[in-house]
């Protein structure tokens, strides 16, 4: 910009002198200045004086410069560019292969950006995918891991690491889109657990019908949320400062039992001492096969693969995450910070 207001303000001068210094045409001035400043070697268009051949050299000199420092700048914003972005693609693409046992999140709309803000909150690495440029430079902003291409296709699902991902969250604003992407994590990673938003019922069916581990319905969670805070408002309060750990007090935690590093395999809770040893309180038992024992008694026995759903205090998981292994359990909460 400062170098074409600089090469105006040249032609200008050039225009004028030769107008009202030479005596030359308006038409004469402007095309002996353009060509002067273009350096092209046409020759005078009308006999010069020694004072004017001196303020054309003057001339030449302020347009080669000038014009010198344009194409300069031009040259280094475009090599800069090219360069700053291939150093961001490599740092992004060094970020993407770094990541293991990681979560996805397949879209950045209101839906995406909360789960993101949780997932950072818990201090778990996460990875978004976005087709939408504006979204995904949004996300880069925020400091996230962004890989820019369609979450239904394979080949980006791949680039996200999805071999290597624990979780994929489908959170794109199309059911279909949502059930293109758990058909394809699923066939690419049938271990991995899928998440998906849904906007109907129907959809909801289909998506679990595809392989969805859980779909989540934005307008029936609410709706139900909603009644739960008009009729059971205490409850909700104090199951949402659990789940989101704003009491900073209890928190809930999830633990796989590995029969190769747990030592209470085979033994029930009342001979493990879970509760007295660590002060967490075991709420319920996810079996292998699915069957959930909520509120288990000191008789219920602990055995591989079992899913242990604990609440206390973060130290008070954390003694029972030592006493169970170290075992693969989901990383410890991290309280927020409001």
């Amino acid at each position: 910009m400062a170098g074409a207001l600089a090469l105006a303000c040249i032609f200008l001068i050039g225009t004028l002198w030769y107008s009202l210094v030479e005596g030359w045409s308006w038409e004469d001035a402007a095309y002996m200045t353009v060509i002067t400043l273009a350096t092209v070697g046409y020759g005078e268009t009308r006999t010069l004086g020694s004072r004017g051949r001196l303020f054309t050299i003057a001339l030449i000199l302020m347009g080669v410069v000038n014009l010198g420092y344009i194409v300069n700048r031009f040259t280094a914003a475009v090599i800069e560019g090219y360069f700053l972005e291939g150093i961001r693609l490599r740092q992004q693409r060094r970020l993407m292969e770094s990541l293991s046992d990681h979560y996805i999140i397949c879209g950045f709309s209101r839906t995406g950006r909360q789960i993101a803000k949780e997932f950072q909150a818990e201090g778990v690495s996460f990875l978004v995918i976005d087709s939408e440029i504006d979204s995904a430079q949004r996300a880069q902003e925020l400091g996230y891991i962004v890989y820019q291409g369609d979450a239904t296709l394979d080949d980006s699902l791949l680039k996200a690491g999805i071999l290597k991902a624990v979780c994929i969250v489908a959170a794109l604003p199309s059911d279909a889109e949502n059930l293109y992407t758990v058909l394809s994590a699923k066939t690419l990673n049938p271990g991995i657990r899928a998440i998906a938003r849904a906007s109907t019922e129907e959809s909801l069916q289909k998506l679990q019908r595809g392989g969805a581990d859980a779909v989540i319905s934005p307008y029936i969670t609410g709706g139900k949320r909603m009644a739960a805070a008009a009729l059971r408002p205490q409850i909700l309060d104090f199951v949402d400062g659990i789940l989101s750990g704003t009491d900073r007090q209890l928190y809930m935690e999830e633990f796989l039992l590995d029969i190769a590093q747990c030592p209470f395999i085979g033994q029930n809770l009342q001979k493990a001492k879970l509760r007295s040893q660590s002060g967490a309180l075991v709420l319920a038992i996810r079996r292998l096969d699915g069957k959930l024992i909520g509120g288990p008694t000191g008789d219920t026995v602990l055995m591989s693969g079992d899913t242990l759903i604990c609440m206390g205090t973060a130290e008070q998981l954390r003694s029972l995450n030592q006493l169970l292994g170290p075992i693969n359990s989901q990383p410890l909460r991290k309280p927020k910070n409001n």
